[in-house]
């Protein structure tokens, strides 16, 4: 059976606020940047040319109306992203320091992303897709953790892939130790996980990331674990293959949006590839082309709008 969707992504799709530059009264500007992790690695896969669709919630104001909006103009269907009359559309402030890594400011107390319900989520969507994404930000809150485990149970049943990245944000969780257990549901249930360096060092306890990495594929058996190191690259490890590649060298501004960039390079590229009998050279090659797309969304402001097409991303990886 063809399925309708190559990639089908569910969470929170939000305005995130970054700094640009001050006003003439020396006030703090923001722009207001369409975002939410699972939406800007569709963004990517629909830049790449694959059929994307969204399934999330935004309030019923001008920005859930941008946030339509842009989705919709990426190319992304956003039949599934759903209205809340009550609840507004979830905001981020985020305060770039001077070496383009970042603090967050989360407006959502309770935010539109978070009310979510399991009845919302049709699965007869989430069956029609080759891979399933999700992260845990869309597993902070009760009802909205139940709509996304409706979304990877039914993904799971019908043989789709599942993709996973735990994106840890601290501030939005009641506890951490309820997010490191929603984590560990996600390593559960994943296919592909894309996890950075803190995150593999906060799960595994563990400072070494090999070691990580072998406690996570110990525990959860999972059959290619992607690992971002920022501007060092990224490993995959898959079947007893442990694949490394470089990070590139840009005059970042901001990273946010990078790891998702690489996530979706990664999905794009498996794809297109058989899941189940992935090469070492296949693996590096989906390795430079995910390092260098996010290496270049780094060089923009804001991500479902900065992300490279495949003729950019080619030109920097032969520079």
């Amino acid at each position: 059976m063809a399925k309708k969707y190559d990639v089908i992504a569910l969470g929170e799709l939000l305005i995130d606020f970054t700094m640009n530059g001050q006003s003439e009264q020396g006030n703090n500007m923001f722009e207001a940047c369409p975002g939410g992790a699972p939406c800007n690695v569709l963004a990517l896969l629909n830049k790449m040319g694959k059929k994307t669709a969204f399934i999330g919630k935004v309030g019923k104001d001008q920005f859930g109306a941008l946030l339509r909006d842009t989705i919709t103009e990426a190319g992304i269907d956003a039949s599934n992203l759903m209205v809340d009359e009550n609840v507004n559309t979830t905001l981020a402030f985020v305060h770039t320091f001077p070496d383009g890594d970042r603090e967050f400011s989360f407006y959502r107390n309770p935010g539109a992303d978070m009310m979510l319900t399991a009845d919302e989520v049709n699965p007869e969507v989430v069956k029609d897709t080759k891979v399933f994404h999700f992260g845990t930000l869309s597993m902070t809150h009760e009802g909205v953790r139940e709509a996304t485990k409706k979304a990877v149970e039914t993904a799971k049943a019908n043989g789709c892939l599942v993709s996973f990245d735990p994106n840890l944000r601290p501030p939005l969780w009641r506890s951490l130790d309820l997010a490191k257990e929603q984590m560990e549901y996600g390593f559960g249930k994943c296919d592909i996980l894309k996890i950075s360096d803190n995150e593999i060092q906060f799960v595994s306890g563990k400072e070494d990331y090999d070691e990580g990495i072998a406690y996570l594929q110990e525990t959860y058996n999972i059959p290619l674990i992607l690992l971002t190191m920022g501007k060092d690259g990224s490993r995959a490890y898959y079947k007893g293959m442990r694949v490394e590649r470089p990070g590139f060298s840009v005059k970042a501004i901001e990273t946010t949006g990078a790891g998702d960039t690489f996530c979706g390079s990664s999905l794009n590229y498996l794809v297109d590839h058989d899941f189940e009998n992935l090469t070492e050279e296949q693996l590096g090659e989906m390795l430079t082309f995910a390092n260098a797309a996010a290496a270049l969304v780094t060089t923009k402001k804001g991500a479902i709008k900065a992300m490279p097409v495949k003729e950019e991303v080619l030109e920097l990886i032969q520079k």
